[in-house]
């Protein structure tokens, strides 16, 4: 017996990582994937960010504030947004979680995360250069 064919299409997901505090990149990324999906199809997609929306970059408030707004500015989208390791920490050093299990305190966690940020370096070569949103949009390469 054969199978009913789908009678709806499937819906557009999105994903999105390690924004860092990059507002404009942010907004360019938006408006990328505004134009690549399409605008109807945009409109009902599922968004899933994949944490890390702060560091590095100078404008982690404009970030927070512009995923706050999504919903209302989106309201037929459906939007995830994921604990990052970044986000995590800089709730630790806000003081927003307890201390570790093993009793340290978070200045000790951070040290033992920078000796392994050099191990951890590859993720600022090339292919991060390629993966990466140009300002005025496109990717870079």
């Amino acid at each position: 017996m054969a199978e009913p064919k789908a009678t709806t299409k499937p819906r557009t997901v999105c994903c999105v990582g390690d924004i860092h505090g990059y507002i404009t990149k942010l907004q360019n990324l938006w408006s990328n994937l505004e134009n690549t999906v399409g605008p109807s199809e945009f409109q009902t997609a599922l968004i899933i960010f994949l944490g890390d929306y702060c560091d590095r970059g100078p404008d982690t408030k404009k970030v927070i504030d512009f995923l706050i707004s999504l919903p209302s500015k989106y309201p037929n989208q459906s939007h995830v947004f994921l604990c990052g390791n970044h986000d995590l920490a800089f709730a630790a050093f806000l003081g927003l979680l307890p201390s570790p299990p093993d009793g340290s305190d978070f200045s000790e966690t951070w040290k033992e995360y920078e000796m392994n940020e050099k191990r951890e370096g590859w993720y600022n070569g090339e292919g991060m250069r390629i993966c990466t949103c140009k300002e005025g949009g496109g990717l870079a390469g």
